[in-house]
């Protein structure tokens, strides 16, 4: 059936805001460090990250096992967003002053306004909003375990865990090389800020995090793009009332704010996956419609196992998506890179 637009309302698109600080560099260097999973795959190889914990204090040690233990990095995260404060002493002193169940509510994952009356159930140790909370969750690998152990603890104790462990963090790795880092944020601040007024809000957002095609949802009307060292190559997604949060890996250039001529690696990357002949042709039938590997291979005449690295190095550039079973080409790409290489002339 075909439908006749009469309306001229466009579509809602989301505000997107940029802000750093050592704190949230502190809170994600606790959370790399105690993911085990992840920490072959961060930029930093594994020895640094081996040294580093065999320089730190035994007190440190242990909170950051009981961390690893429990995931009580997302609480710093979640309070970090509730103080909004770049001042460790202020951050420690905020956390002080929040009443059991306020503290607890902050604590407690964001899932939706929808279910804000149960989180904050959960945060009052009702066990039937605990379970509720923990099955809307259970998708999550640790959501359901990290409500159970928010819902049940002890308020001081958690909280003079949380302090310490900031604080510790802080000392020991973050204030030794508090100048260079905070130069390193702000540069890449900067960049983002100014690309603001060049950019709409998807295609920052996707500029920024090197390919994360996030579009408007429902109920979320800001994203909030945060810089990070201590994680990189990885984005890390959240969710805070109202906000998308990016917690993305700060470009090439802002690590090395003396040399203009530093490119972005999200735009080498790009260049060099487009710098080939099949590759284009891909890109080129993938821009008319989505298509599968083996519609790609009876167009271009040749081998799956071919096409298909010639994809995998064109979905590492962030390029192209799946799409189903399908290949597309991801939206706005080719758009934004031409903005990209002309950030980068100009710079």
């Amino acid at each position: 059936m075909e439908v006749f637009h009469v309306t001229s309302r466009k579509r809602e698109t989301y505000d997107v805001q940029v802000a750093y600080s050592p704190l949230w560099e502190c809170a994600l260097g606790i959370a790399a460090v105690t993911n085990s999973r992840l920490i072959d795959t961060l930029e930093r190889p594994k020895s640094y990250w081996e040294e580093l914990r065999g320089s730190l204090s035994t007190t440190l040690i242990d909170h950051l096992d009981y961390v690893e233990e429990h995931n009580t990095w997302k609480a710093l995260l979640q309070l970090l967003h509730q103080c909004k404060s770049n001042n460790l002493k202020e951050f420690c002193s905020s956390i002080e002053s929040l009443q059991s169940l306020k503290f607890k509510f902050t604590c407690l994952p964001y899932i939706g306004e929808k279910y804000q009356q149960l989180r904050e159930a959960a945060a009052a140790g009702e066990e039937s909003a605990v379970m509720e909370l923990k099955e809307k969750t259970s998708e999550n690998p640790f959501f359901p375990q990290y409500i159970q152990f928010i819902s049940n603890s002890n308020t001081d104790e958690l909280k003079a865990h949380l302090i310490e462990v900031m604080t510790l963090w802080y000392e020991a790795v973050v204030s030794p090389e508090l100048e260079k880092i905070n130069q390193i944020l702000k540069i890449d601040y900067e960049s983002k800020n100014e690309m603001r007024e060049k950019l709409s809000p998807e295609e920052l957002v996707q500029w920024a995090t090197g390919g994360v095609n996030y579009l408007p949802e429902p109920s979320v009307h800001n994203v909030l793009l945060i810089p990070q060292y201590i994680y990189r190559p990885w984005n890390i997604e959240a969710d805070i009332e109202d906000t998308k949060v990016f917690y993305y890996p700060v470009a090439n250039e802002s690590l090395s704010p003396n040399d203009k001529y530093m490119p972005s690696n999200f735009l080498v990357q790009k260049h060099k996956a487009l710098g080939d002949e099949t590759r284009l042709r891909i890109v080129k039938l993938l821009s008319e419609y989505d298509r599968s590997l083996q519609e790609l291979t009876k167009i271009l005449n040749m081998g799956k196992t071919t096409i298909h690295h010639h994809l995998k190095i064109l979905r590492a550039a962030k390029l192209v998506e799946m799409n189903g079973a399908k290949y597309s080409l991801k939206a706005n790409v080719v758009k934004l890179l031409f903005k990209e290489l002309d950030q980068y002339l100009k710079r």
